[in-house]
């Protein structure tokens, strides 16, 4: 999307003119009234002038009559059935006494939206009925609240408007910041067509997804996993950034998808060697599989329970080196551990275990004091069981492929309190029955190369429902990339995936081949990101963030930055950062506060839903808006850091 003002006619041929270079398939540009439907012609005229003949969108907000008037001049319309009839947000409950009454309103809409039917029709647009989580009408959230069902509802209802003057030339989408929110608005919307007989389109994308590996993170989360579906024919990856860098993220995931699906012959290979099992997942709704934490024993001077996390588990993988007498007050920074004196405690991000596939030796005294105290604080070392066989290592949990722990029985090396078992998909129902006899304080999921990684996934998950199984399962992942953001994509896609349907407790991210380009830290908080990002745990502030476009009204990259550098300490707390008054308010319902722009200079700030400060100039905002967080209870001063001569003391 274009976030130049669309009046500029030549910024915005330059933009879309570097967007069509990079490879993009359309571009939209942001129609506000007929100053911005005038340069639409303009700008059109202009790129075919220039040999550009890339598809323009335009996107329309309350203005029927306007969206009349631009059809002549792009190919295709942005509808939002949440104000295109509606006007602007005012979260008045209607009553509704019956269905009928909510359909006999229907009336005005039809009036609104036959003369663009009509109009595209006539001229062979197309048009995308674009419904966002964050802008649907008080009307539809009066009757069906602020929910994906009410997000389909407002879709279909146009859509039935359009198929009564016989025009299907039209696309859906269902766009939310809440990448759950998001999943099942579509997969909501294709039962839904398929119930109807329907064949339309899906445009896919997370709205105001944010910047970097955030950014980048979340977009996997939602439109990976619809992809892995066989969901969405068109994609965008909406970010707070200049659009030329959208184009990566968003090719990069049609090319794992186009990996994924059984158009591939390999992948098709991958999943027809998943052994046969019966899917019983409910896309109607959202329901977390809670794995059980590890218990502790009144006779064990180690408490086991913190090993894992009740809300998922981030696992980092450490090496010998990383302890030595020089490395370690650095390993501990890393997995995000307090210090005082240099002795490390958790935090709210601290990783829960660490994975070790080598231990020092015994000799390594140093080595073996900081696994000490690791453990002490309730962080498990987590270690293959043949190492720990011949280097034991004090309260270890010890790591076993199932088939030997079955061959064991158990049995624990010496030195271990605790066993996880690994299994990889290709085990059938039988032996992966048994886990329960083992009662292994956690499972390591790691598929095999040979299986699809999703639905081997998902069929463990369907045996261990089947039969009572509880333990934790971790997502093991194995990397060998050099680029942060190809790994945001990939996690987020093909873990991503799973944890959007509940089944994860956890993720271990573990680099392989000769390199191992990020830090443990790294690591770390991206794998704190993606279960923050799968609605999963918090650790720290969630920004909502819209990705600019013409109607912006003050410089929305600068502005989120500073507001993240103020605000981001503050875990379980959710800022919203919007250019302008589109989905504002509404986007505020899934956000504690609201930084949104609303007269040129001029910005408002919301508590959830409602304006509680007005019109306050741009320079003051970010201060107003920490006051704000202050006055609601919300906020903590960020924490100095240790001086250097407190760990040197140690």
């Amino acid at each position: 999307m274009a976030t130049t003002s669309t009046a500029d006619v030549d910024a915005t041929i330059d933009q879309v003119m570097r967007c069509a270079d990079k490879g993009f398939d359309l571009v939209r540009v942001t129609v506000q009234g007929k100053r911005e439907a005038n340069a639409c012609a303009k700008i059109r005229e202009g790129l075919f002038k220039k040999g550009y003949d890339i598809p323009l969108c335009a996107d329309m907000h309350f203005q029927p009559v306007i969206a009349q008037l631009v059809a002549d001049a792009v190919e295709k319309i942005r509808i939002n059935p949440g104000n295109f009839a509606d006007g602007r947000k005012d979260f008045e409950e209607k009553v509704y006494e019956t269905e009928d009454d909510y359909v006999k309103e229907r009336e005005y809409l039809v009036e609104a939206m036959l003369p663009l039917v009509e109009k595209c029709k006539s001229l062979n647009r197309a048009m995308r009925i674009g419904t966002n989580h964050g802008s649907l009408s008080s009307r539809v959230l009066s009757f069906y609240g602020d929910t994906p069902r009410g997000m389909v509802e407002s879709a279909v209802e146009f859509a039935d408007i359009c198929r009564s003057q016989d025009y299907h030339n039209f696309v859906f989408s269902m766009k939310a910041s809440n990448p759950l929110v998001m999943v099942q608005s579509y997969r909501l919307l294709a039962a839904e067509q398929y119930r109807l007989g329907w064949d339309y389109p899906l445009h896919l994308g997370v709205t105001e997804a944010g910047e970097g590996e955030d950014g980048r993170m979340k977009s996997a989360v939602g439109i990976g996993t619809l992809l892995a579906d066989g969901l969405g024919d068109t994609i965008r990856v909406s970010l707070t950034e200049d659009p030329e860098f959208e184009y990566e993220p968003c090719n990069r995931l049609a090319e794992i998808a186009d990996s994924r699906l059984a158009i591939n012959p390999e992948a098709k290979a991958r999943q027809e060697a998943v052994k046969t099992y019966v899917d019983t997942r409910d896309i109607t709704s959202y329901k977390r599989r809670h794995g059980d934490l590890p218990e502790s024993k009144e006779e064990e001077s180690v408490d086991v329970s913190g090993f894992l996390h009740k809300d998922g588990a981030v696992i980092s993988c450490v090496t010998p080196e990383m302890l030595s007498e020089d490395n370690v007050q650095y390993l501990y920074q890393q997995l995000g551990c307090k210090t005082a004196v240099g002795m490390p405690f958790k935090d709210v991000a601290t990783s829960d275990s660490i994975f070790m596939r080598t231990v020092p030796s015994e000799e390594d005294t140093a080595a073996r004091t900081a696994l000490r105290r690791l453990i002490e604080v309730s962080m498990g070392v987590i270690v293959p069981a043949e190492e720990l066989e011949k280097n034991p290592l004090p309260n270890a949990v010890a790591l076993m492929e199932l088939e030997d722990a079955l061959a064991k029985d158990g049995k624990l090396p010496e030195g271990a309190i605790r066993l996880a078992v690994a299994i990889h998909g290709d085990e059938d129902e039988e032996t992966l029955a048994k886990i329960k006899d083992l009662n292994p304080s956690m499972i390591f999921l790691k598929i095999s190369d040979g299986l699809s990684q999703l639905h081997g996934s998902r069929r463990v998950f369907e045996i261990l429902k089947k039969n009572g199984i509880t333990t934790s399962v971790v997502h093991h992942f194995q990397t060998d990339t050099d680029d942060s953001n190809e790994l945001a994509l990939q996690i987020g896609t093909k873990i991503g995936s799973l944890l959007t349907d509940g089944d994860g407790d956890g993720v271990m991210v573990e680099q392989v081949g000769d390199k191992s380009p990020f830090t443990v830290d790294f690591i770390r908080t991206t794998s704190f990101s993606l279960l923050q990002g799968c609605r999963m745990r918090n650790t720290k502030t969630e920004f909502v963030s819209c990705p600019s476009c013409g109607r912006t009204l003050f410089d929305l990259q600068d502005t989120t930055a500073m507001i993240q550098e103020e605000t981001g300490h503050l875990p379980g707390v959710t800022v919203a950062v919007m250019g302008c008054i589109v989905n504002g308010p509404g986007e505020m319902a899934d956000a504690d506060f609201g930084y949104v722009g609303t007269l040129p200079g001029k910005i408002d700030l919301y508590y959830g839903k409602e304006v509680v400060r007005k019109s306050i100039p741009e320079e003051q905002a970010v201060d107003e808006l920490i006051e704000l967080i202050k006055e609601y209870d919300m906020w903590k001063e960020k924490e100095e850091e240790e001086e250097e001569a407190a760990v040197a003391a140690a």
